[in-house]
């Protein structure tokens, strides 16, 4: 990971470092700040106490802060409030020249969008200002099916531009394992068979989860407003789950992911694709590439998310489209398999590079420097100028190989 560098152990922090810590009011509203080192699962279980929560999340809540904020940090809320390098406000940093630095979009404004999302080339985050706000305690939690992707990613698109849900991802459905695993968070599917029986027929169905917030004081009213923004949607009428959630076991609902054993890999690829080509990438990779996999185990999500809501001043890279969508491949295999992952998904890159389908990788991995600077694209230039200032003996990070690679 190091190419003879040191690993960082940000958990010490916990000791000596500043926690989590809750501020505001409601004329001048809420933050938290947060040690780098925090797990975000904590930050939500500390920030509830207060009656708040932040307004971004991962859908995989035992990350740190200073992790998911060298990346980018996205779900299901990104579209209406953008990913959770949007929602800080400060950050305190410790750059490659061993430098501490206090940084916010006025300032030291170079370091702040430099080291939002930028993979921990350019300094460590040790403390994030969070934007939080008063928190709902209960959500209205909807799983739709499709067979059409057009239809689909229609209805997709028409909910993010929505001011009505609170949350919107897309599932890929392949085998019939992934319907069985709902009965965590879903009663069981009482049209098994018929989902079975379309998965026959075409390999693979489309899903959309949706979700509404609430509190005690719209209790009355969740069911009506959600009946109103389902009669806009073209879902299979039929197979529709849902169920009722507190707030924390929605967001905490994917379990700690540890296998002290060490029996599984996890070679996950995760693609930024642009709108204008997303039935190309539906017909060449989706329906075509995927049902190949149907007995294999993993969870593959796929959602648009808005432009707008992301500040391209961060070094973080997306496509140059209104619309995008996020992939993520999240495949699980044993140790002595992932090889066969590895191939499907540089496949899956070889096909967009030969259809010219201009992704983006988001946790992205390359093995050549000419691979980073296509990957950055039109924002190298600053990407170099922010090493060259912040760490210019390339001690943070080598072993991404973007500055340390032929």
């Amino acid at each position: 990971m190091t190419c003879g560098g040191i690993v960082v152990n940000m958990t010490s922090l916990n000791k000596d470092g500043i926690g989590i810590r809750v501020y505001g009011n409601n004329s001048l509203g809420f933050y938290a700040d947060v040690g780098g080192e925090q797990l975000w699962i904590d930050v939500l279980r500390a920030t509830l106490e207060r009656g708040l929560a932040p307004i971004s999340w991962t859908d995989y809540l035992y990350l740190s802060v200073g992790g998911t904020l060298s990346n980018a940090g996205i779900s299901g809320q990104t579209f209406s409030h953008g990913p959770q390098i949007n929602n800080v406000i400060e950050l305190d940093v410790i750059t490659g020249k061993g430098e501490f630095m206090t940084c916010s979009r006025n300032r030291n404004p170079e370091v702040f969008f430099g080291v939002i999302g930028g993979l921990g080339q350019f300094g460590i985050i040790t403390r994030a200002r969070i934007v939080l706000e008063e928190a709902p305690t209960r959500v209205k939690w909807v799983r739709l099916l499709y067979s059409n992707f057009s239809i689909y990613s229609r209805d997709q698109e028409h909910l993010i531009s929505s001011k009505a849900p609170n949350y919107v991802e897309g599932f890929l459905i392949t085998n019939e394992n992934t319907t069985n695993e709902w009965r965590s968070s879903f009663s069981s599917p009482s049209k098994q068979s018929d989902i079975v029986s379309l998965l026959k027929k075409q390999g693979i169905i489309y899903s959309i989860e949706v979700v509404k917030y609430y509190d005690n004081q719209t209790a009355g009213t969740i069911d009506q407003e959600f009946q109103k923004l389902l009669k806009e949607l073209n879902f299979i009428p039929e197979l529709i789950f849902s169920t009722d959630a507190s707030l924390f076991d929605f967001l905490a609902r994917v379990p700690i992911l540890i296998n002290d054993k060490g029996l599984e890999s996890h070679p996950w690829l995760n693609l930024f694709i642009p709108k204008s080509r997303i039935s190309d990438f539906n017909d060449g990779v989706l329906a075509t590439m995927l049902p190949r996999l149907n007995e294999t185990a993993g969870l593959y999500i796929f959602y648009p998310v808005n432009r707008n809501k992301w500040d391209d001043r961060m070094s973080a890279v997306i496509p140059d489209e209104d619309i995008f969508y996020g992939l993520g491949l999240l495949h699980t295999s044993r140790p002595d398999e992932y090889q066969i992952y590895d191939k499907f998904n540089n496949d899956i890159l070889e096909f967009c590079e030969k259809a010219g389908i201009e992704v983006k990788q988001y946790l992205p991995h390359y093995t050549s420097k000419a691979d980073w600077i296509k990957h950055y694209g039109s924002k190298w230039g600053i990407i170099q100028q922010r090493k060259a200032m912040f760490d210019p003996k390339k001690i943070l990070s080598p072993g991404q190989r973007i500055f340390n690679s032929a």
